[in-house]
């Protein structure tokens, strides 16, 4: 079966981009898709709640976003450099993407806050992403936390007021270049009160890299590489969804990063596995699902890896007729966005 990058293609008016959270997380818009009929009704996001049954379970992934951006300069020239940390390889040597990538040779220094931070670029890996080797004074995640920005997706434009805005109120683990933005719905007290009405809570980890982002450029979908990205999922989470399954109740996974989380996890059976590895699923139309049963996710960029996973829950012509209706309905589409329940 060949699948066209283009099939998942559709028109966005470029203002229905949000580039601000609403004041109020729980105040988005929901909107429920029905992937068996395709039938779609549309809601406030704290109304989620109605459509919970007691018995069933949330699956939610607690990263926690770095303030990931370092803007500095070039050592000598005062050449103006951005730096975009990607991944922990040791200590204190990082994958990233550096901006300009061509001036950044390995054996250039860079210094970042006058002086907090300083780094040298050791040498040019995969997709030219650099490996660099920090050096400072006290504690890493501290001078970060003074001079690291959000890494906003290339489609917000808005300075981003409040850093725990894209966070959930859930995050725990650092280790994140993006949020798993279909959590940023949810506040303290909401959850609270799934809870009260018999709803299980499931936290996995999964660290979202910038490939989160990056586009299909093949048209024939499945020649597209996936990025690898590290999760964990603990005992306590995998007994919690399994018993889940047993008892007859759904599985319902907060973001696509928590889906592919518990799929990645999962063995042929449909029981997850406590384990920590890196992932490359790569979610499509045909894909069958071992253990998620609905999804309650944003909405996707055109053509994206995002959303060929919700199409393969819910099939590709309901997603693109729901997809249609939310722009008709002006929805808030991307990171700050409304939300979508496929169930």
């Amino acid at each position: 079966m060949e699948l066209k990058k283009s099939d998942f293609y559709f028109e966005l008016p470029p203002e229905l981009i949000a580039q601000d959270p609403l004041e109020d997380r729980s105040a988005s818009r929901l909107l429920l898709l029905d992937k068996e009929t395709g039938a779609v009704s549309h809601h406030i996001f704290k109304e989620v709640i109605d459509y919970l049954n007691p018995g069933d379970c949330l699956v939610l992934n607690n990263t926690k976003v770095i303030p990931a951006r370092l803007l500095g300069e070039r050592e000598g020239t005062g050449a103006h450099v951005e730096v975009l940390l990607l991944k922990r390889r040791e200590a204190d040597v990082w994958e990233t993407l550096v901006k300009p990538g061509k001036k950044c040779k390995p054996g250039t220094r860079l210094v970042f806050g006058g002086g907090l931070l300083h780094a040298e670029v050791l040498e040019t890996v995969e997709e030219g992403n650099r490996l660099i080797r920090f050096a400072y004074e006290g504690i890493f995640e501290e001078v970060l936390d003074k001079l690291g920005e959000m890494p906003l997706p290339p489609y917000i434009t808005h300075k981003l007021q409040d850093k725990n805005r894209y966070q959930t109120v859930y995050a725990k683990y650092e280790g994140s270049a993006a949020a798993p933005t279909a959590g940023l719905h949810f506040t303290k007290e909401l959850l609270a009160q799934i809870e009260a009405k018999g709803v299980k809570i499931a936290y996995v980890t999964l660290h979202v890299g910038l490939g989160t982002f990056r586009p299909v450029k093949e048209e024939n979908v499945l020649d597209h590489h996936m990025h690898s990205e590290y999760y964990e999922v603990t005992k306590e989470a995998a007994e919690r969804i399994n018993g889940t399954k047993e008892a007859g109740g759904r599985v319902i996974c907060v973001g696509t990063t928590s889906c592919r989380t518990i799929e990645s996890a999962a063995d042929e059976s449909g029981k997850v596995q406590a384990k920590c590895d890196n992932t490359e699923i790569f979610i499509y139309p045909g894909y069958q699902f071992k253990v998620l049963d609905a999804l309650i996710t944003n909405f996707h960029l055109p053509e994206s890896t995002l959303v060929m996973l919700v199409s393969a829950l819910a099939g590709r012509e309901h997603v693109l007729a729901a997809y249609g209706e939310a722009i008709k309905e002006r929805y808030r589409f991307f990171s700050f966005g409304d939300a979508m329940f496929i169930q």
